[in-house]
């Protein structure tokens, strides 16, 4: 009998952020339970017919080229290749304005004003609406903290994102202390990470200086990221919600990762045996009898 082959998809040739560390990891576990592992730049993938599944973990830099992106996702449609998670919510998740959903449902949200063009005048409307004068900026199709800024409704706006459409957020001081970031695979809670940024920084990405910890999830987080799951129009392998506690410790989903998010298996007490597991699931339910 063959060995199971999965395609991981991996950041185009030349992508300047370091993903190794997350990379060899997912690749590691699932080699030591027979899978056989090929890293594939998502931007340069050719006939899958060889793979059983394919993984999307570390299709970093999919924000850079988001048209390219959803190309990608309606050819695996129409030729139904076995991806997972599946396009409808890859493409779901690629914008941010999902967290409106999330919030018009009833899922406790960090508050969210979109912006179309944002400007000094959009900025101050934004400030308004959130009754905040200190705020943070992101584009809604981002990732790795690209395009985003801390700013107060009176800062001038960063050239690179003047003008483009953005979501706006009150800054939570609350941000320094950490964002409870809970794994799911398969549905079910694996481990919970604390991510602190650097002093001085809101930012808690590793490449901007953030560090990550192991942590005991907060009571009622693991519960929140169920609840925003549910919202999503399709079952997921794997998930990461990342949440803050805001100014009077209630907790709020400020992202739901279901892309290509850092799982950080290295934190997980089980050595990422829930991720193969799952893993092994949907190949079977995807029919592969490996």
């Amino acid at each position: 009998m063959s060995r199971m082959r999965v395609a991981l998809l991996v950041p185009a040739p030349g992508y300047p952020e370091p993903f190794a560390w997350t990379y060899d990891v997912e690749a590691g576990i699932l080699k030591q339970i027979g899978i056989e592992v090929v890293p594939v730049a998502w931007t340069e993938v050719g006939d899958v017919t060889a793979f059983d599944l394919i993984l999307p973990l570390v299709a970093w830099g999919y924000n850079l080229d988001y048209p390219r992106w959803l190309a990608l996702l309606k050819r695996a449609e129409v030729e139904r290749w076995p991806l997972l998670n599946p396009p409808a919510l890859l493409r779901w998740n690629g914008d941010k304005a999902y967290l409106r959903e999330l919030g018009a449902r009833g899922v406790p949200t960090v508050t969210t004003v979109e912006v179309d063009a944002l400007d000094a005048r959009s900025l101050r409307g934004a400030g308004a609406k959130l009754g905040a004068i200190e705020l943070v900026i992101k584009p809604p199709i981002s990732a790795g903290a690209f395009g985003t800024y801390r700013l107060r409704v009176d800062d001038p706006i960063p050239d690179d994102v003047a003008g483009q459409r953005m979501m706006v957020q009150t800054f939570q001081p609350s941000i320094a202390a950490g964002e409870w970031s809970i794994i799911l695979f398969g549905g079910k809670f694996s481990h919970a990470v604390l991510k602190t940024p650097m002093a001085g920084d809101f930012r808690v990405q590793p490449h901007l200086g953030g560090a990550d910890q192991f942590a005991v999830p907060p009571r009622g987080s693991i519960e929140l990221a169920m609840a925003a799951l549910a919202v999503a129009p399709a079952p997921a392998l794997y998930a990461r919600a990342d949440m803050i506690a805001n100014a009077v410790g209630a907790l709020k989903i400020m992202e739901l990762e279901l892309i290509e998010p850092a799982l950080f298996l290295h934190h997980a007490p089980d050595k990422g045996v829930a991720f193969a597991s799952a893993v092994r699931t949907a190949a079977a339910a995807a029919g592969v009898r490996k």
